[in-house]
């Protein structure tokens, strides 16, 4: 043998069990042939499970006056200001979280670290 071979587990398949010789000794009767015949040899059907469901989101697509206040009063507020933040904290969607970042920048209450295609990033404005 190879020195290769030595490191290589070597796994061995188990025997398969002895044949019952009891079975073949009685013969079976019409009835039973009928009901083995009609049974089938699978059984009951594999059930697809359904899968994991998000849980949908009931957004506002439009500030009433309490969101709008928080949204003055509290997001400019923090370290860390992104449209997605502002989506979660005030359930607010997406594109409405993008407008009120970009008008909260416009009212010089927050400043732009960096602006990606996909992303944008604010901070608080510090005087």
């Amino acid at each position: 043998t190879h020195a290769t071979d030595s490191l290589t587990p070597v796994y061995h398949a188990p025997a398969p069990p002895p044949r019952c010789q009891a079975k073949a000794a009685q013969p079976k009767s019409k009835e039973a042939k009928a009901k083995a015949a009609t049974s089938g040899g699978k059984g009951k059907k594999k059930k697809w499970s359904k899968g994991k469901v998000k849980e949908k989101l009931q957004n506002l697509v439009l500030f009433d006056k309490n969101t709008y206040e928080k949204l003055l009063a509290d997001i400019p507020k923090n370290k860390l200001i992104t449209p997605s933040i502002v989506s979660e904290k005030l359930k607010v969607n997406g594109s409405l979280a993008r407008k009120a970042v970009k008008e909260l920048l416009s009212k010089g209450l927050t400043r732009v670290v960096d602006h990606h295609h996909a992303q944008s990033i604010y901070t608080r404005a510090s005087h």
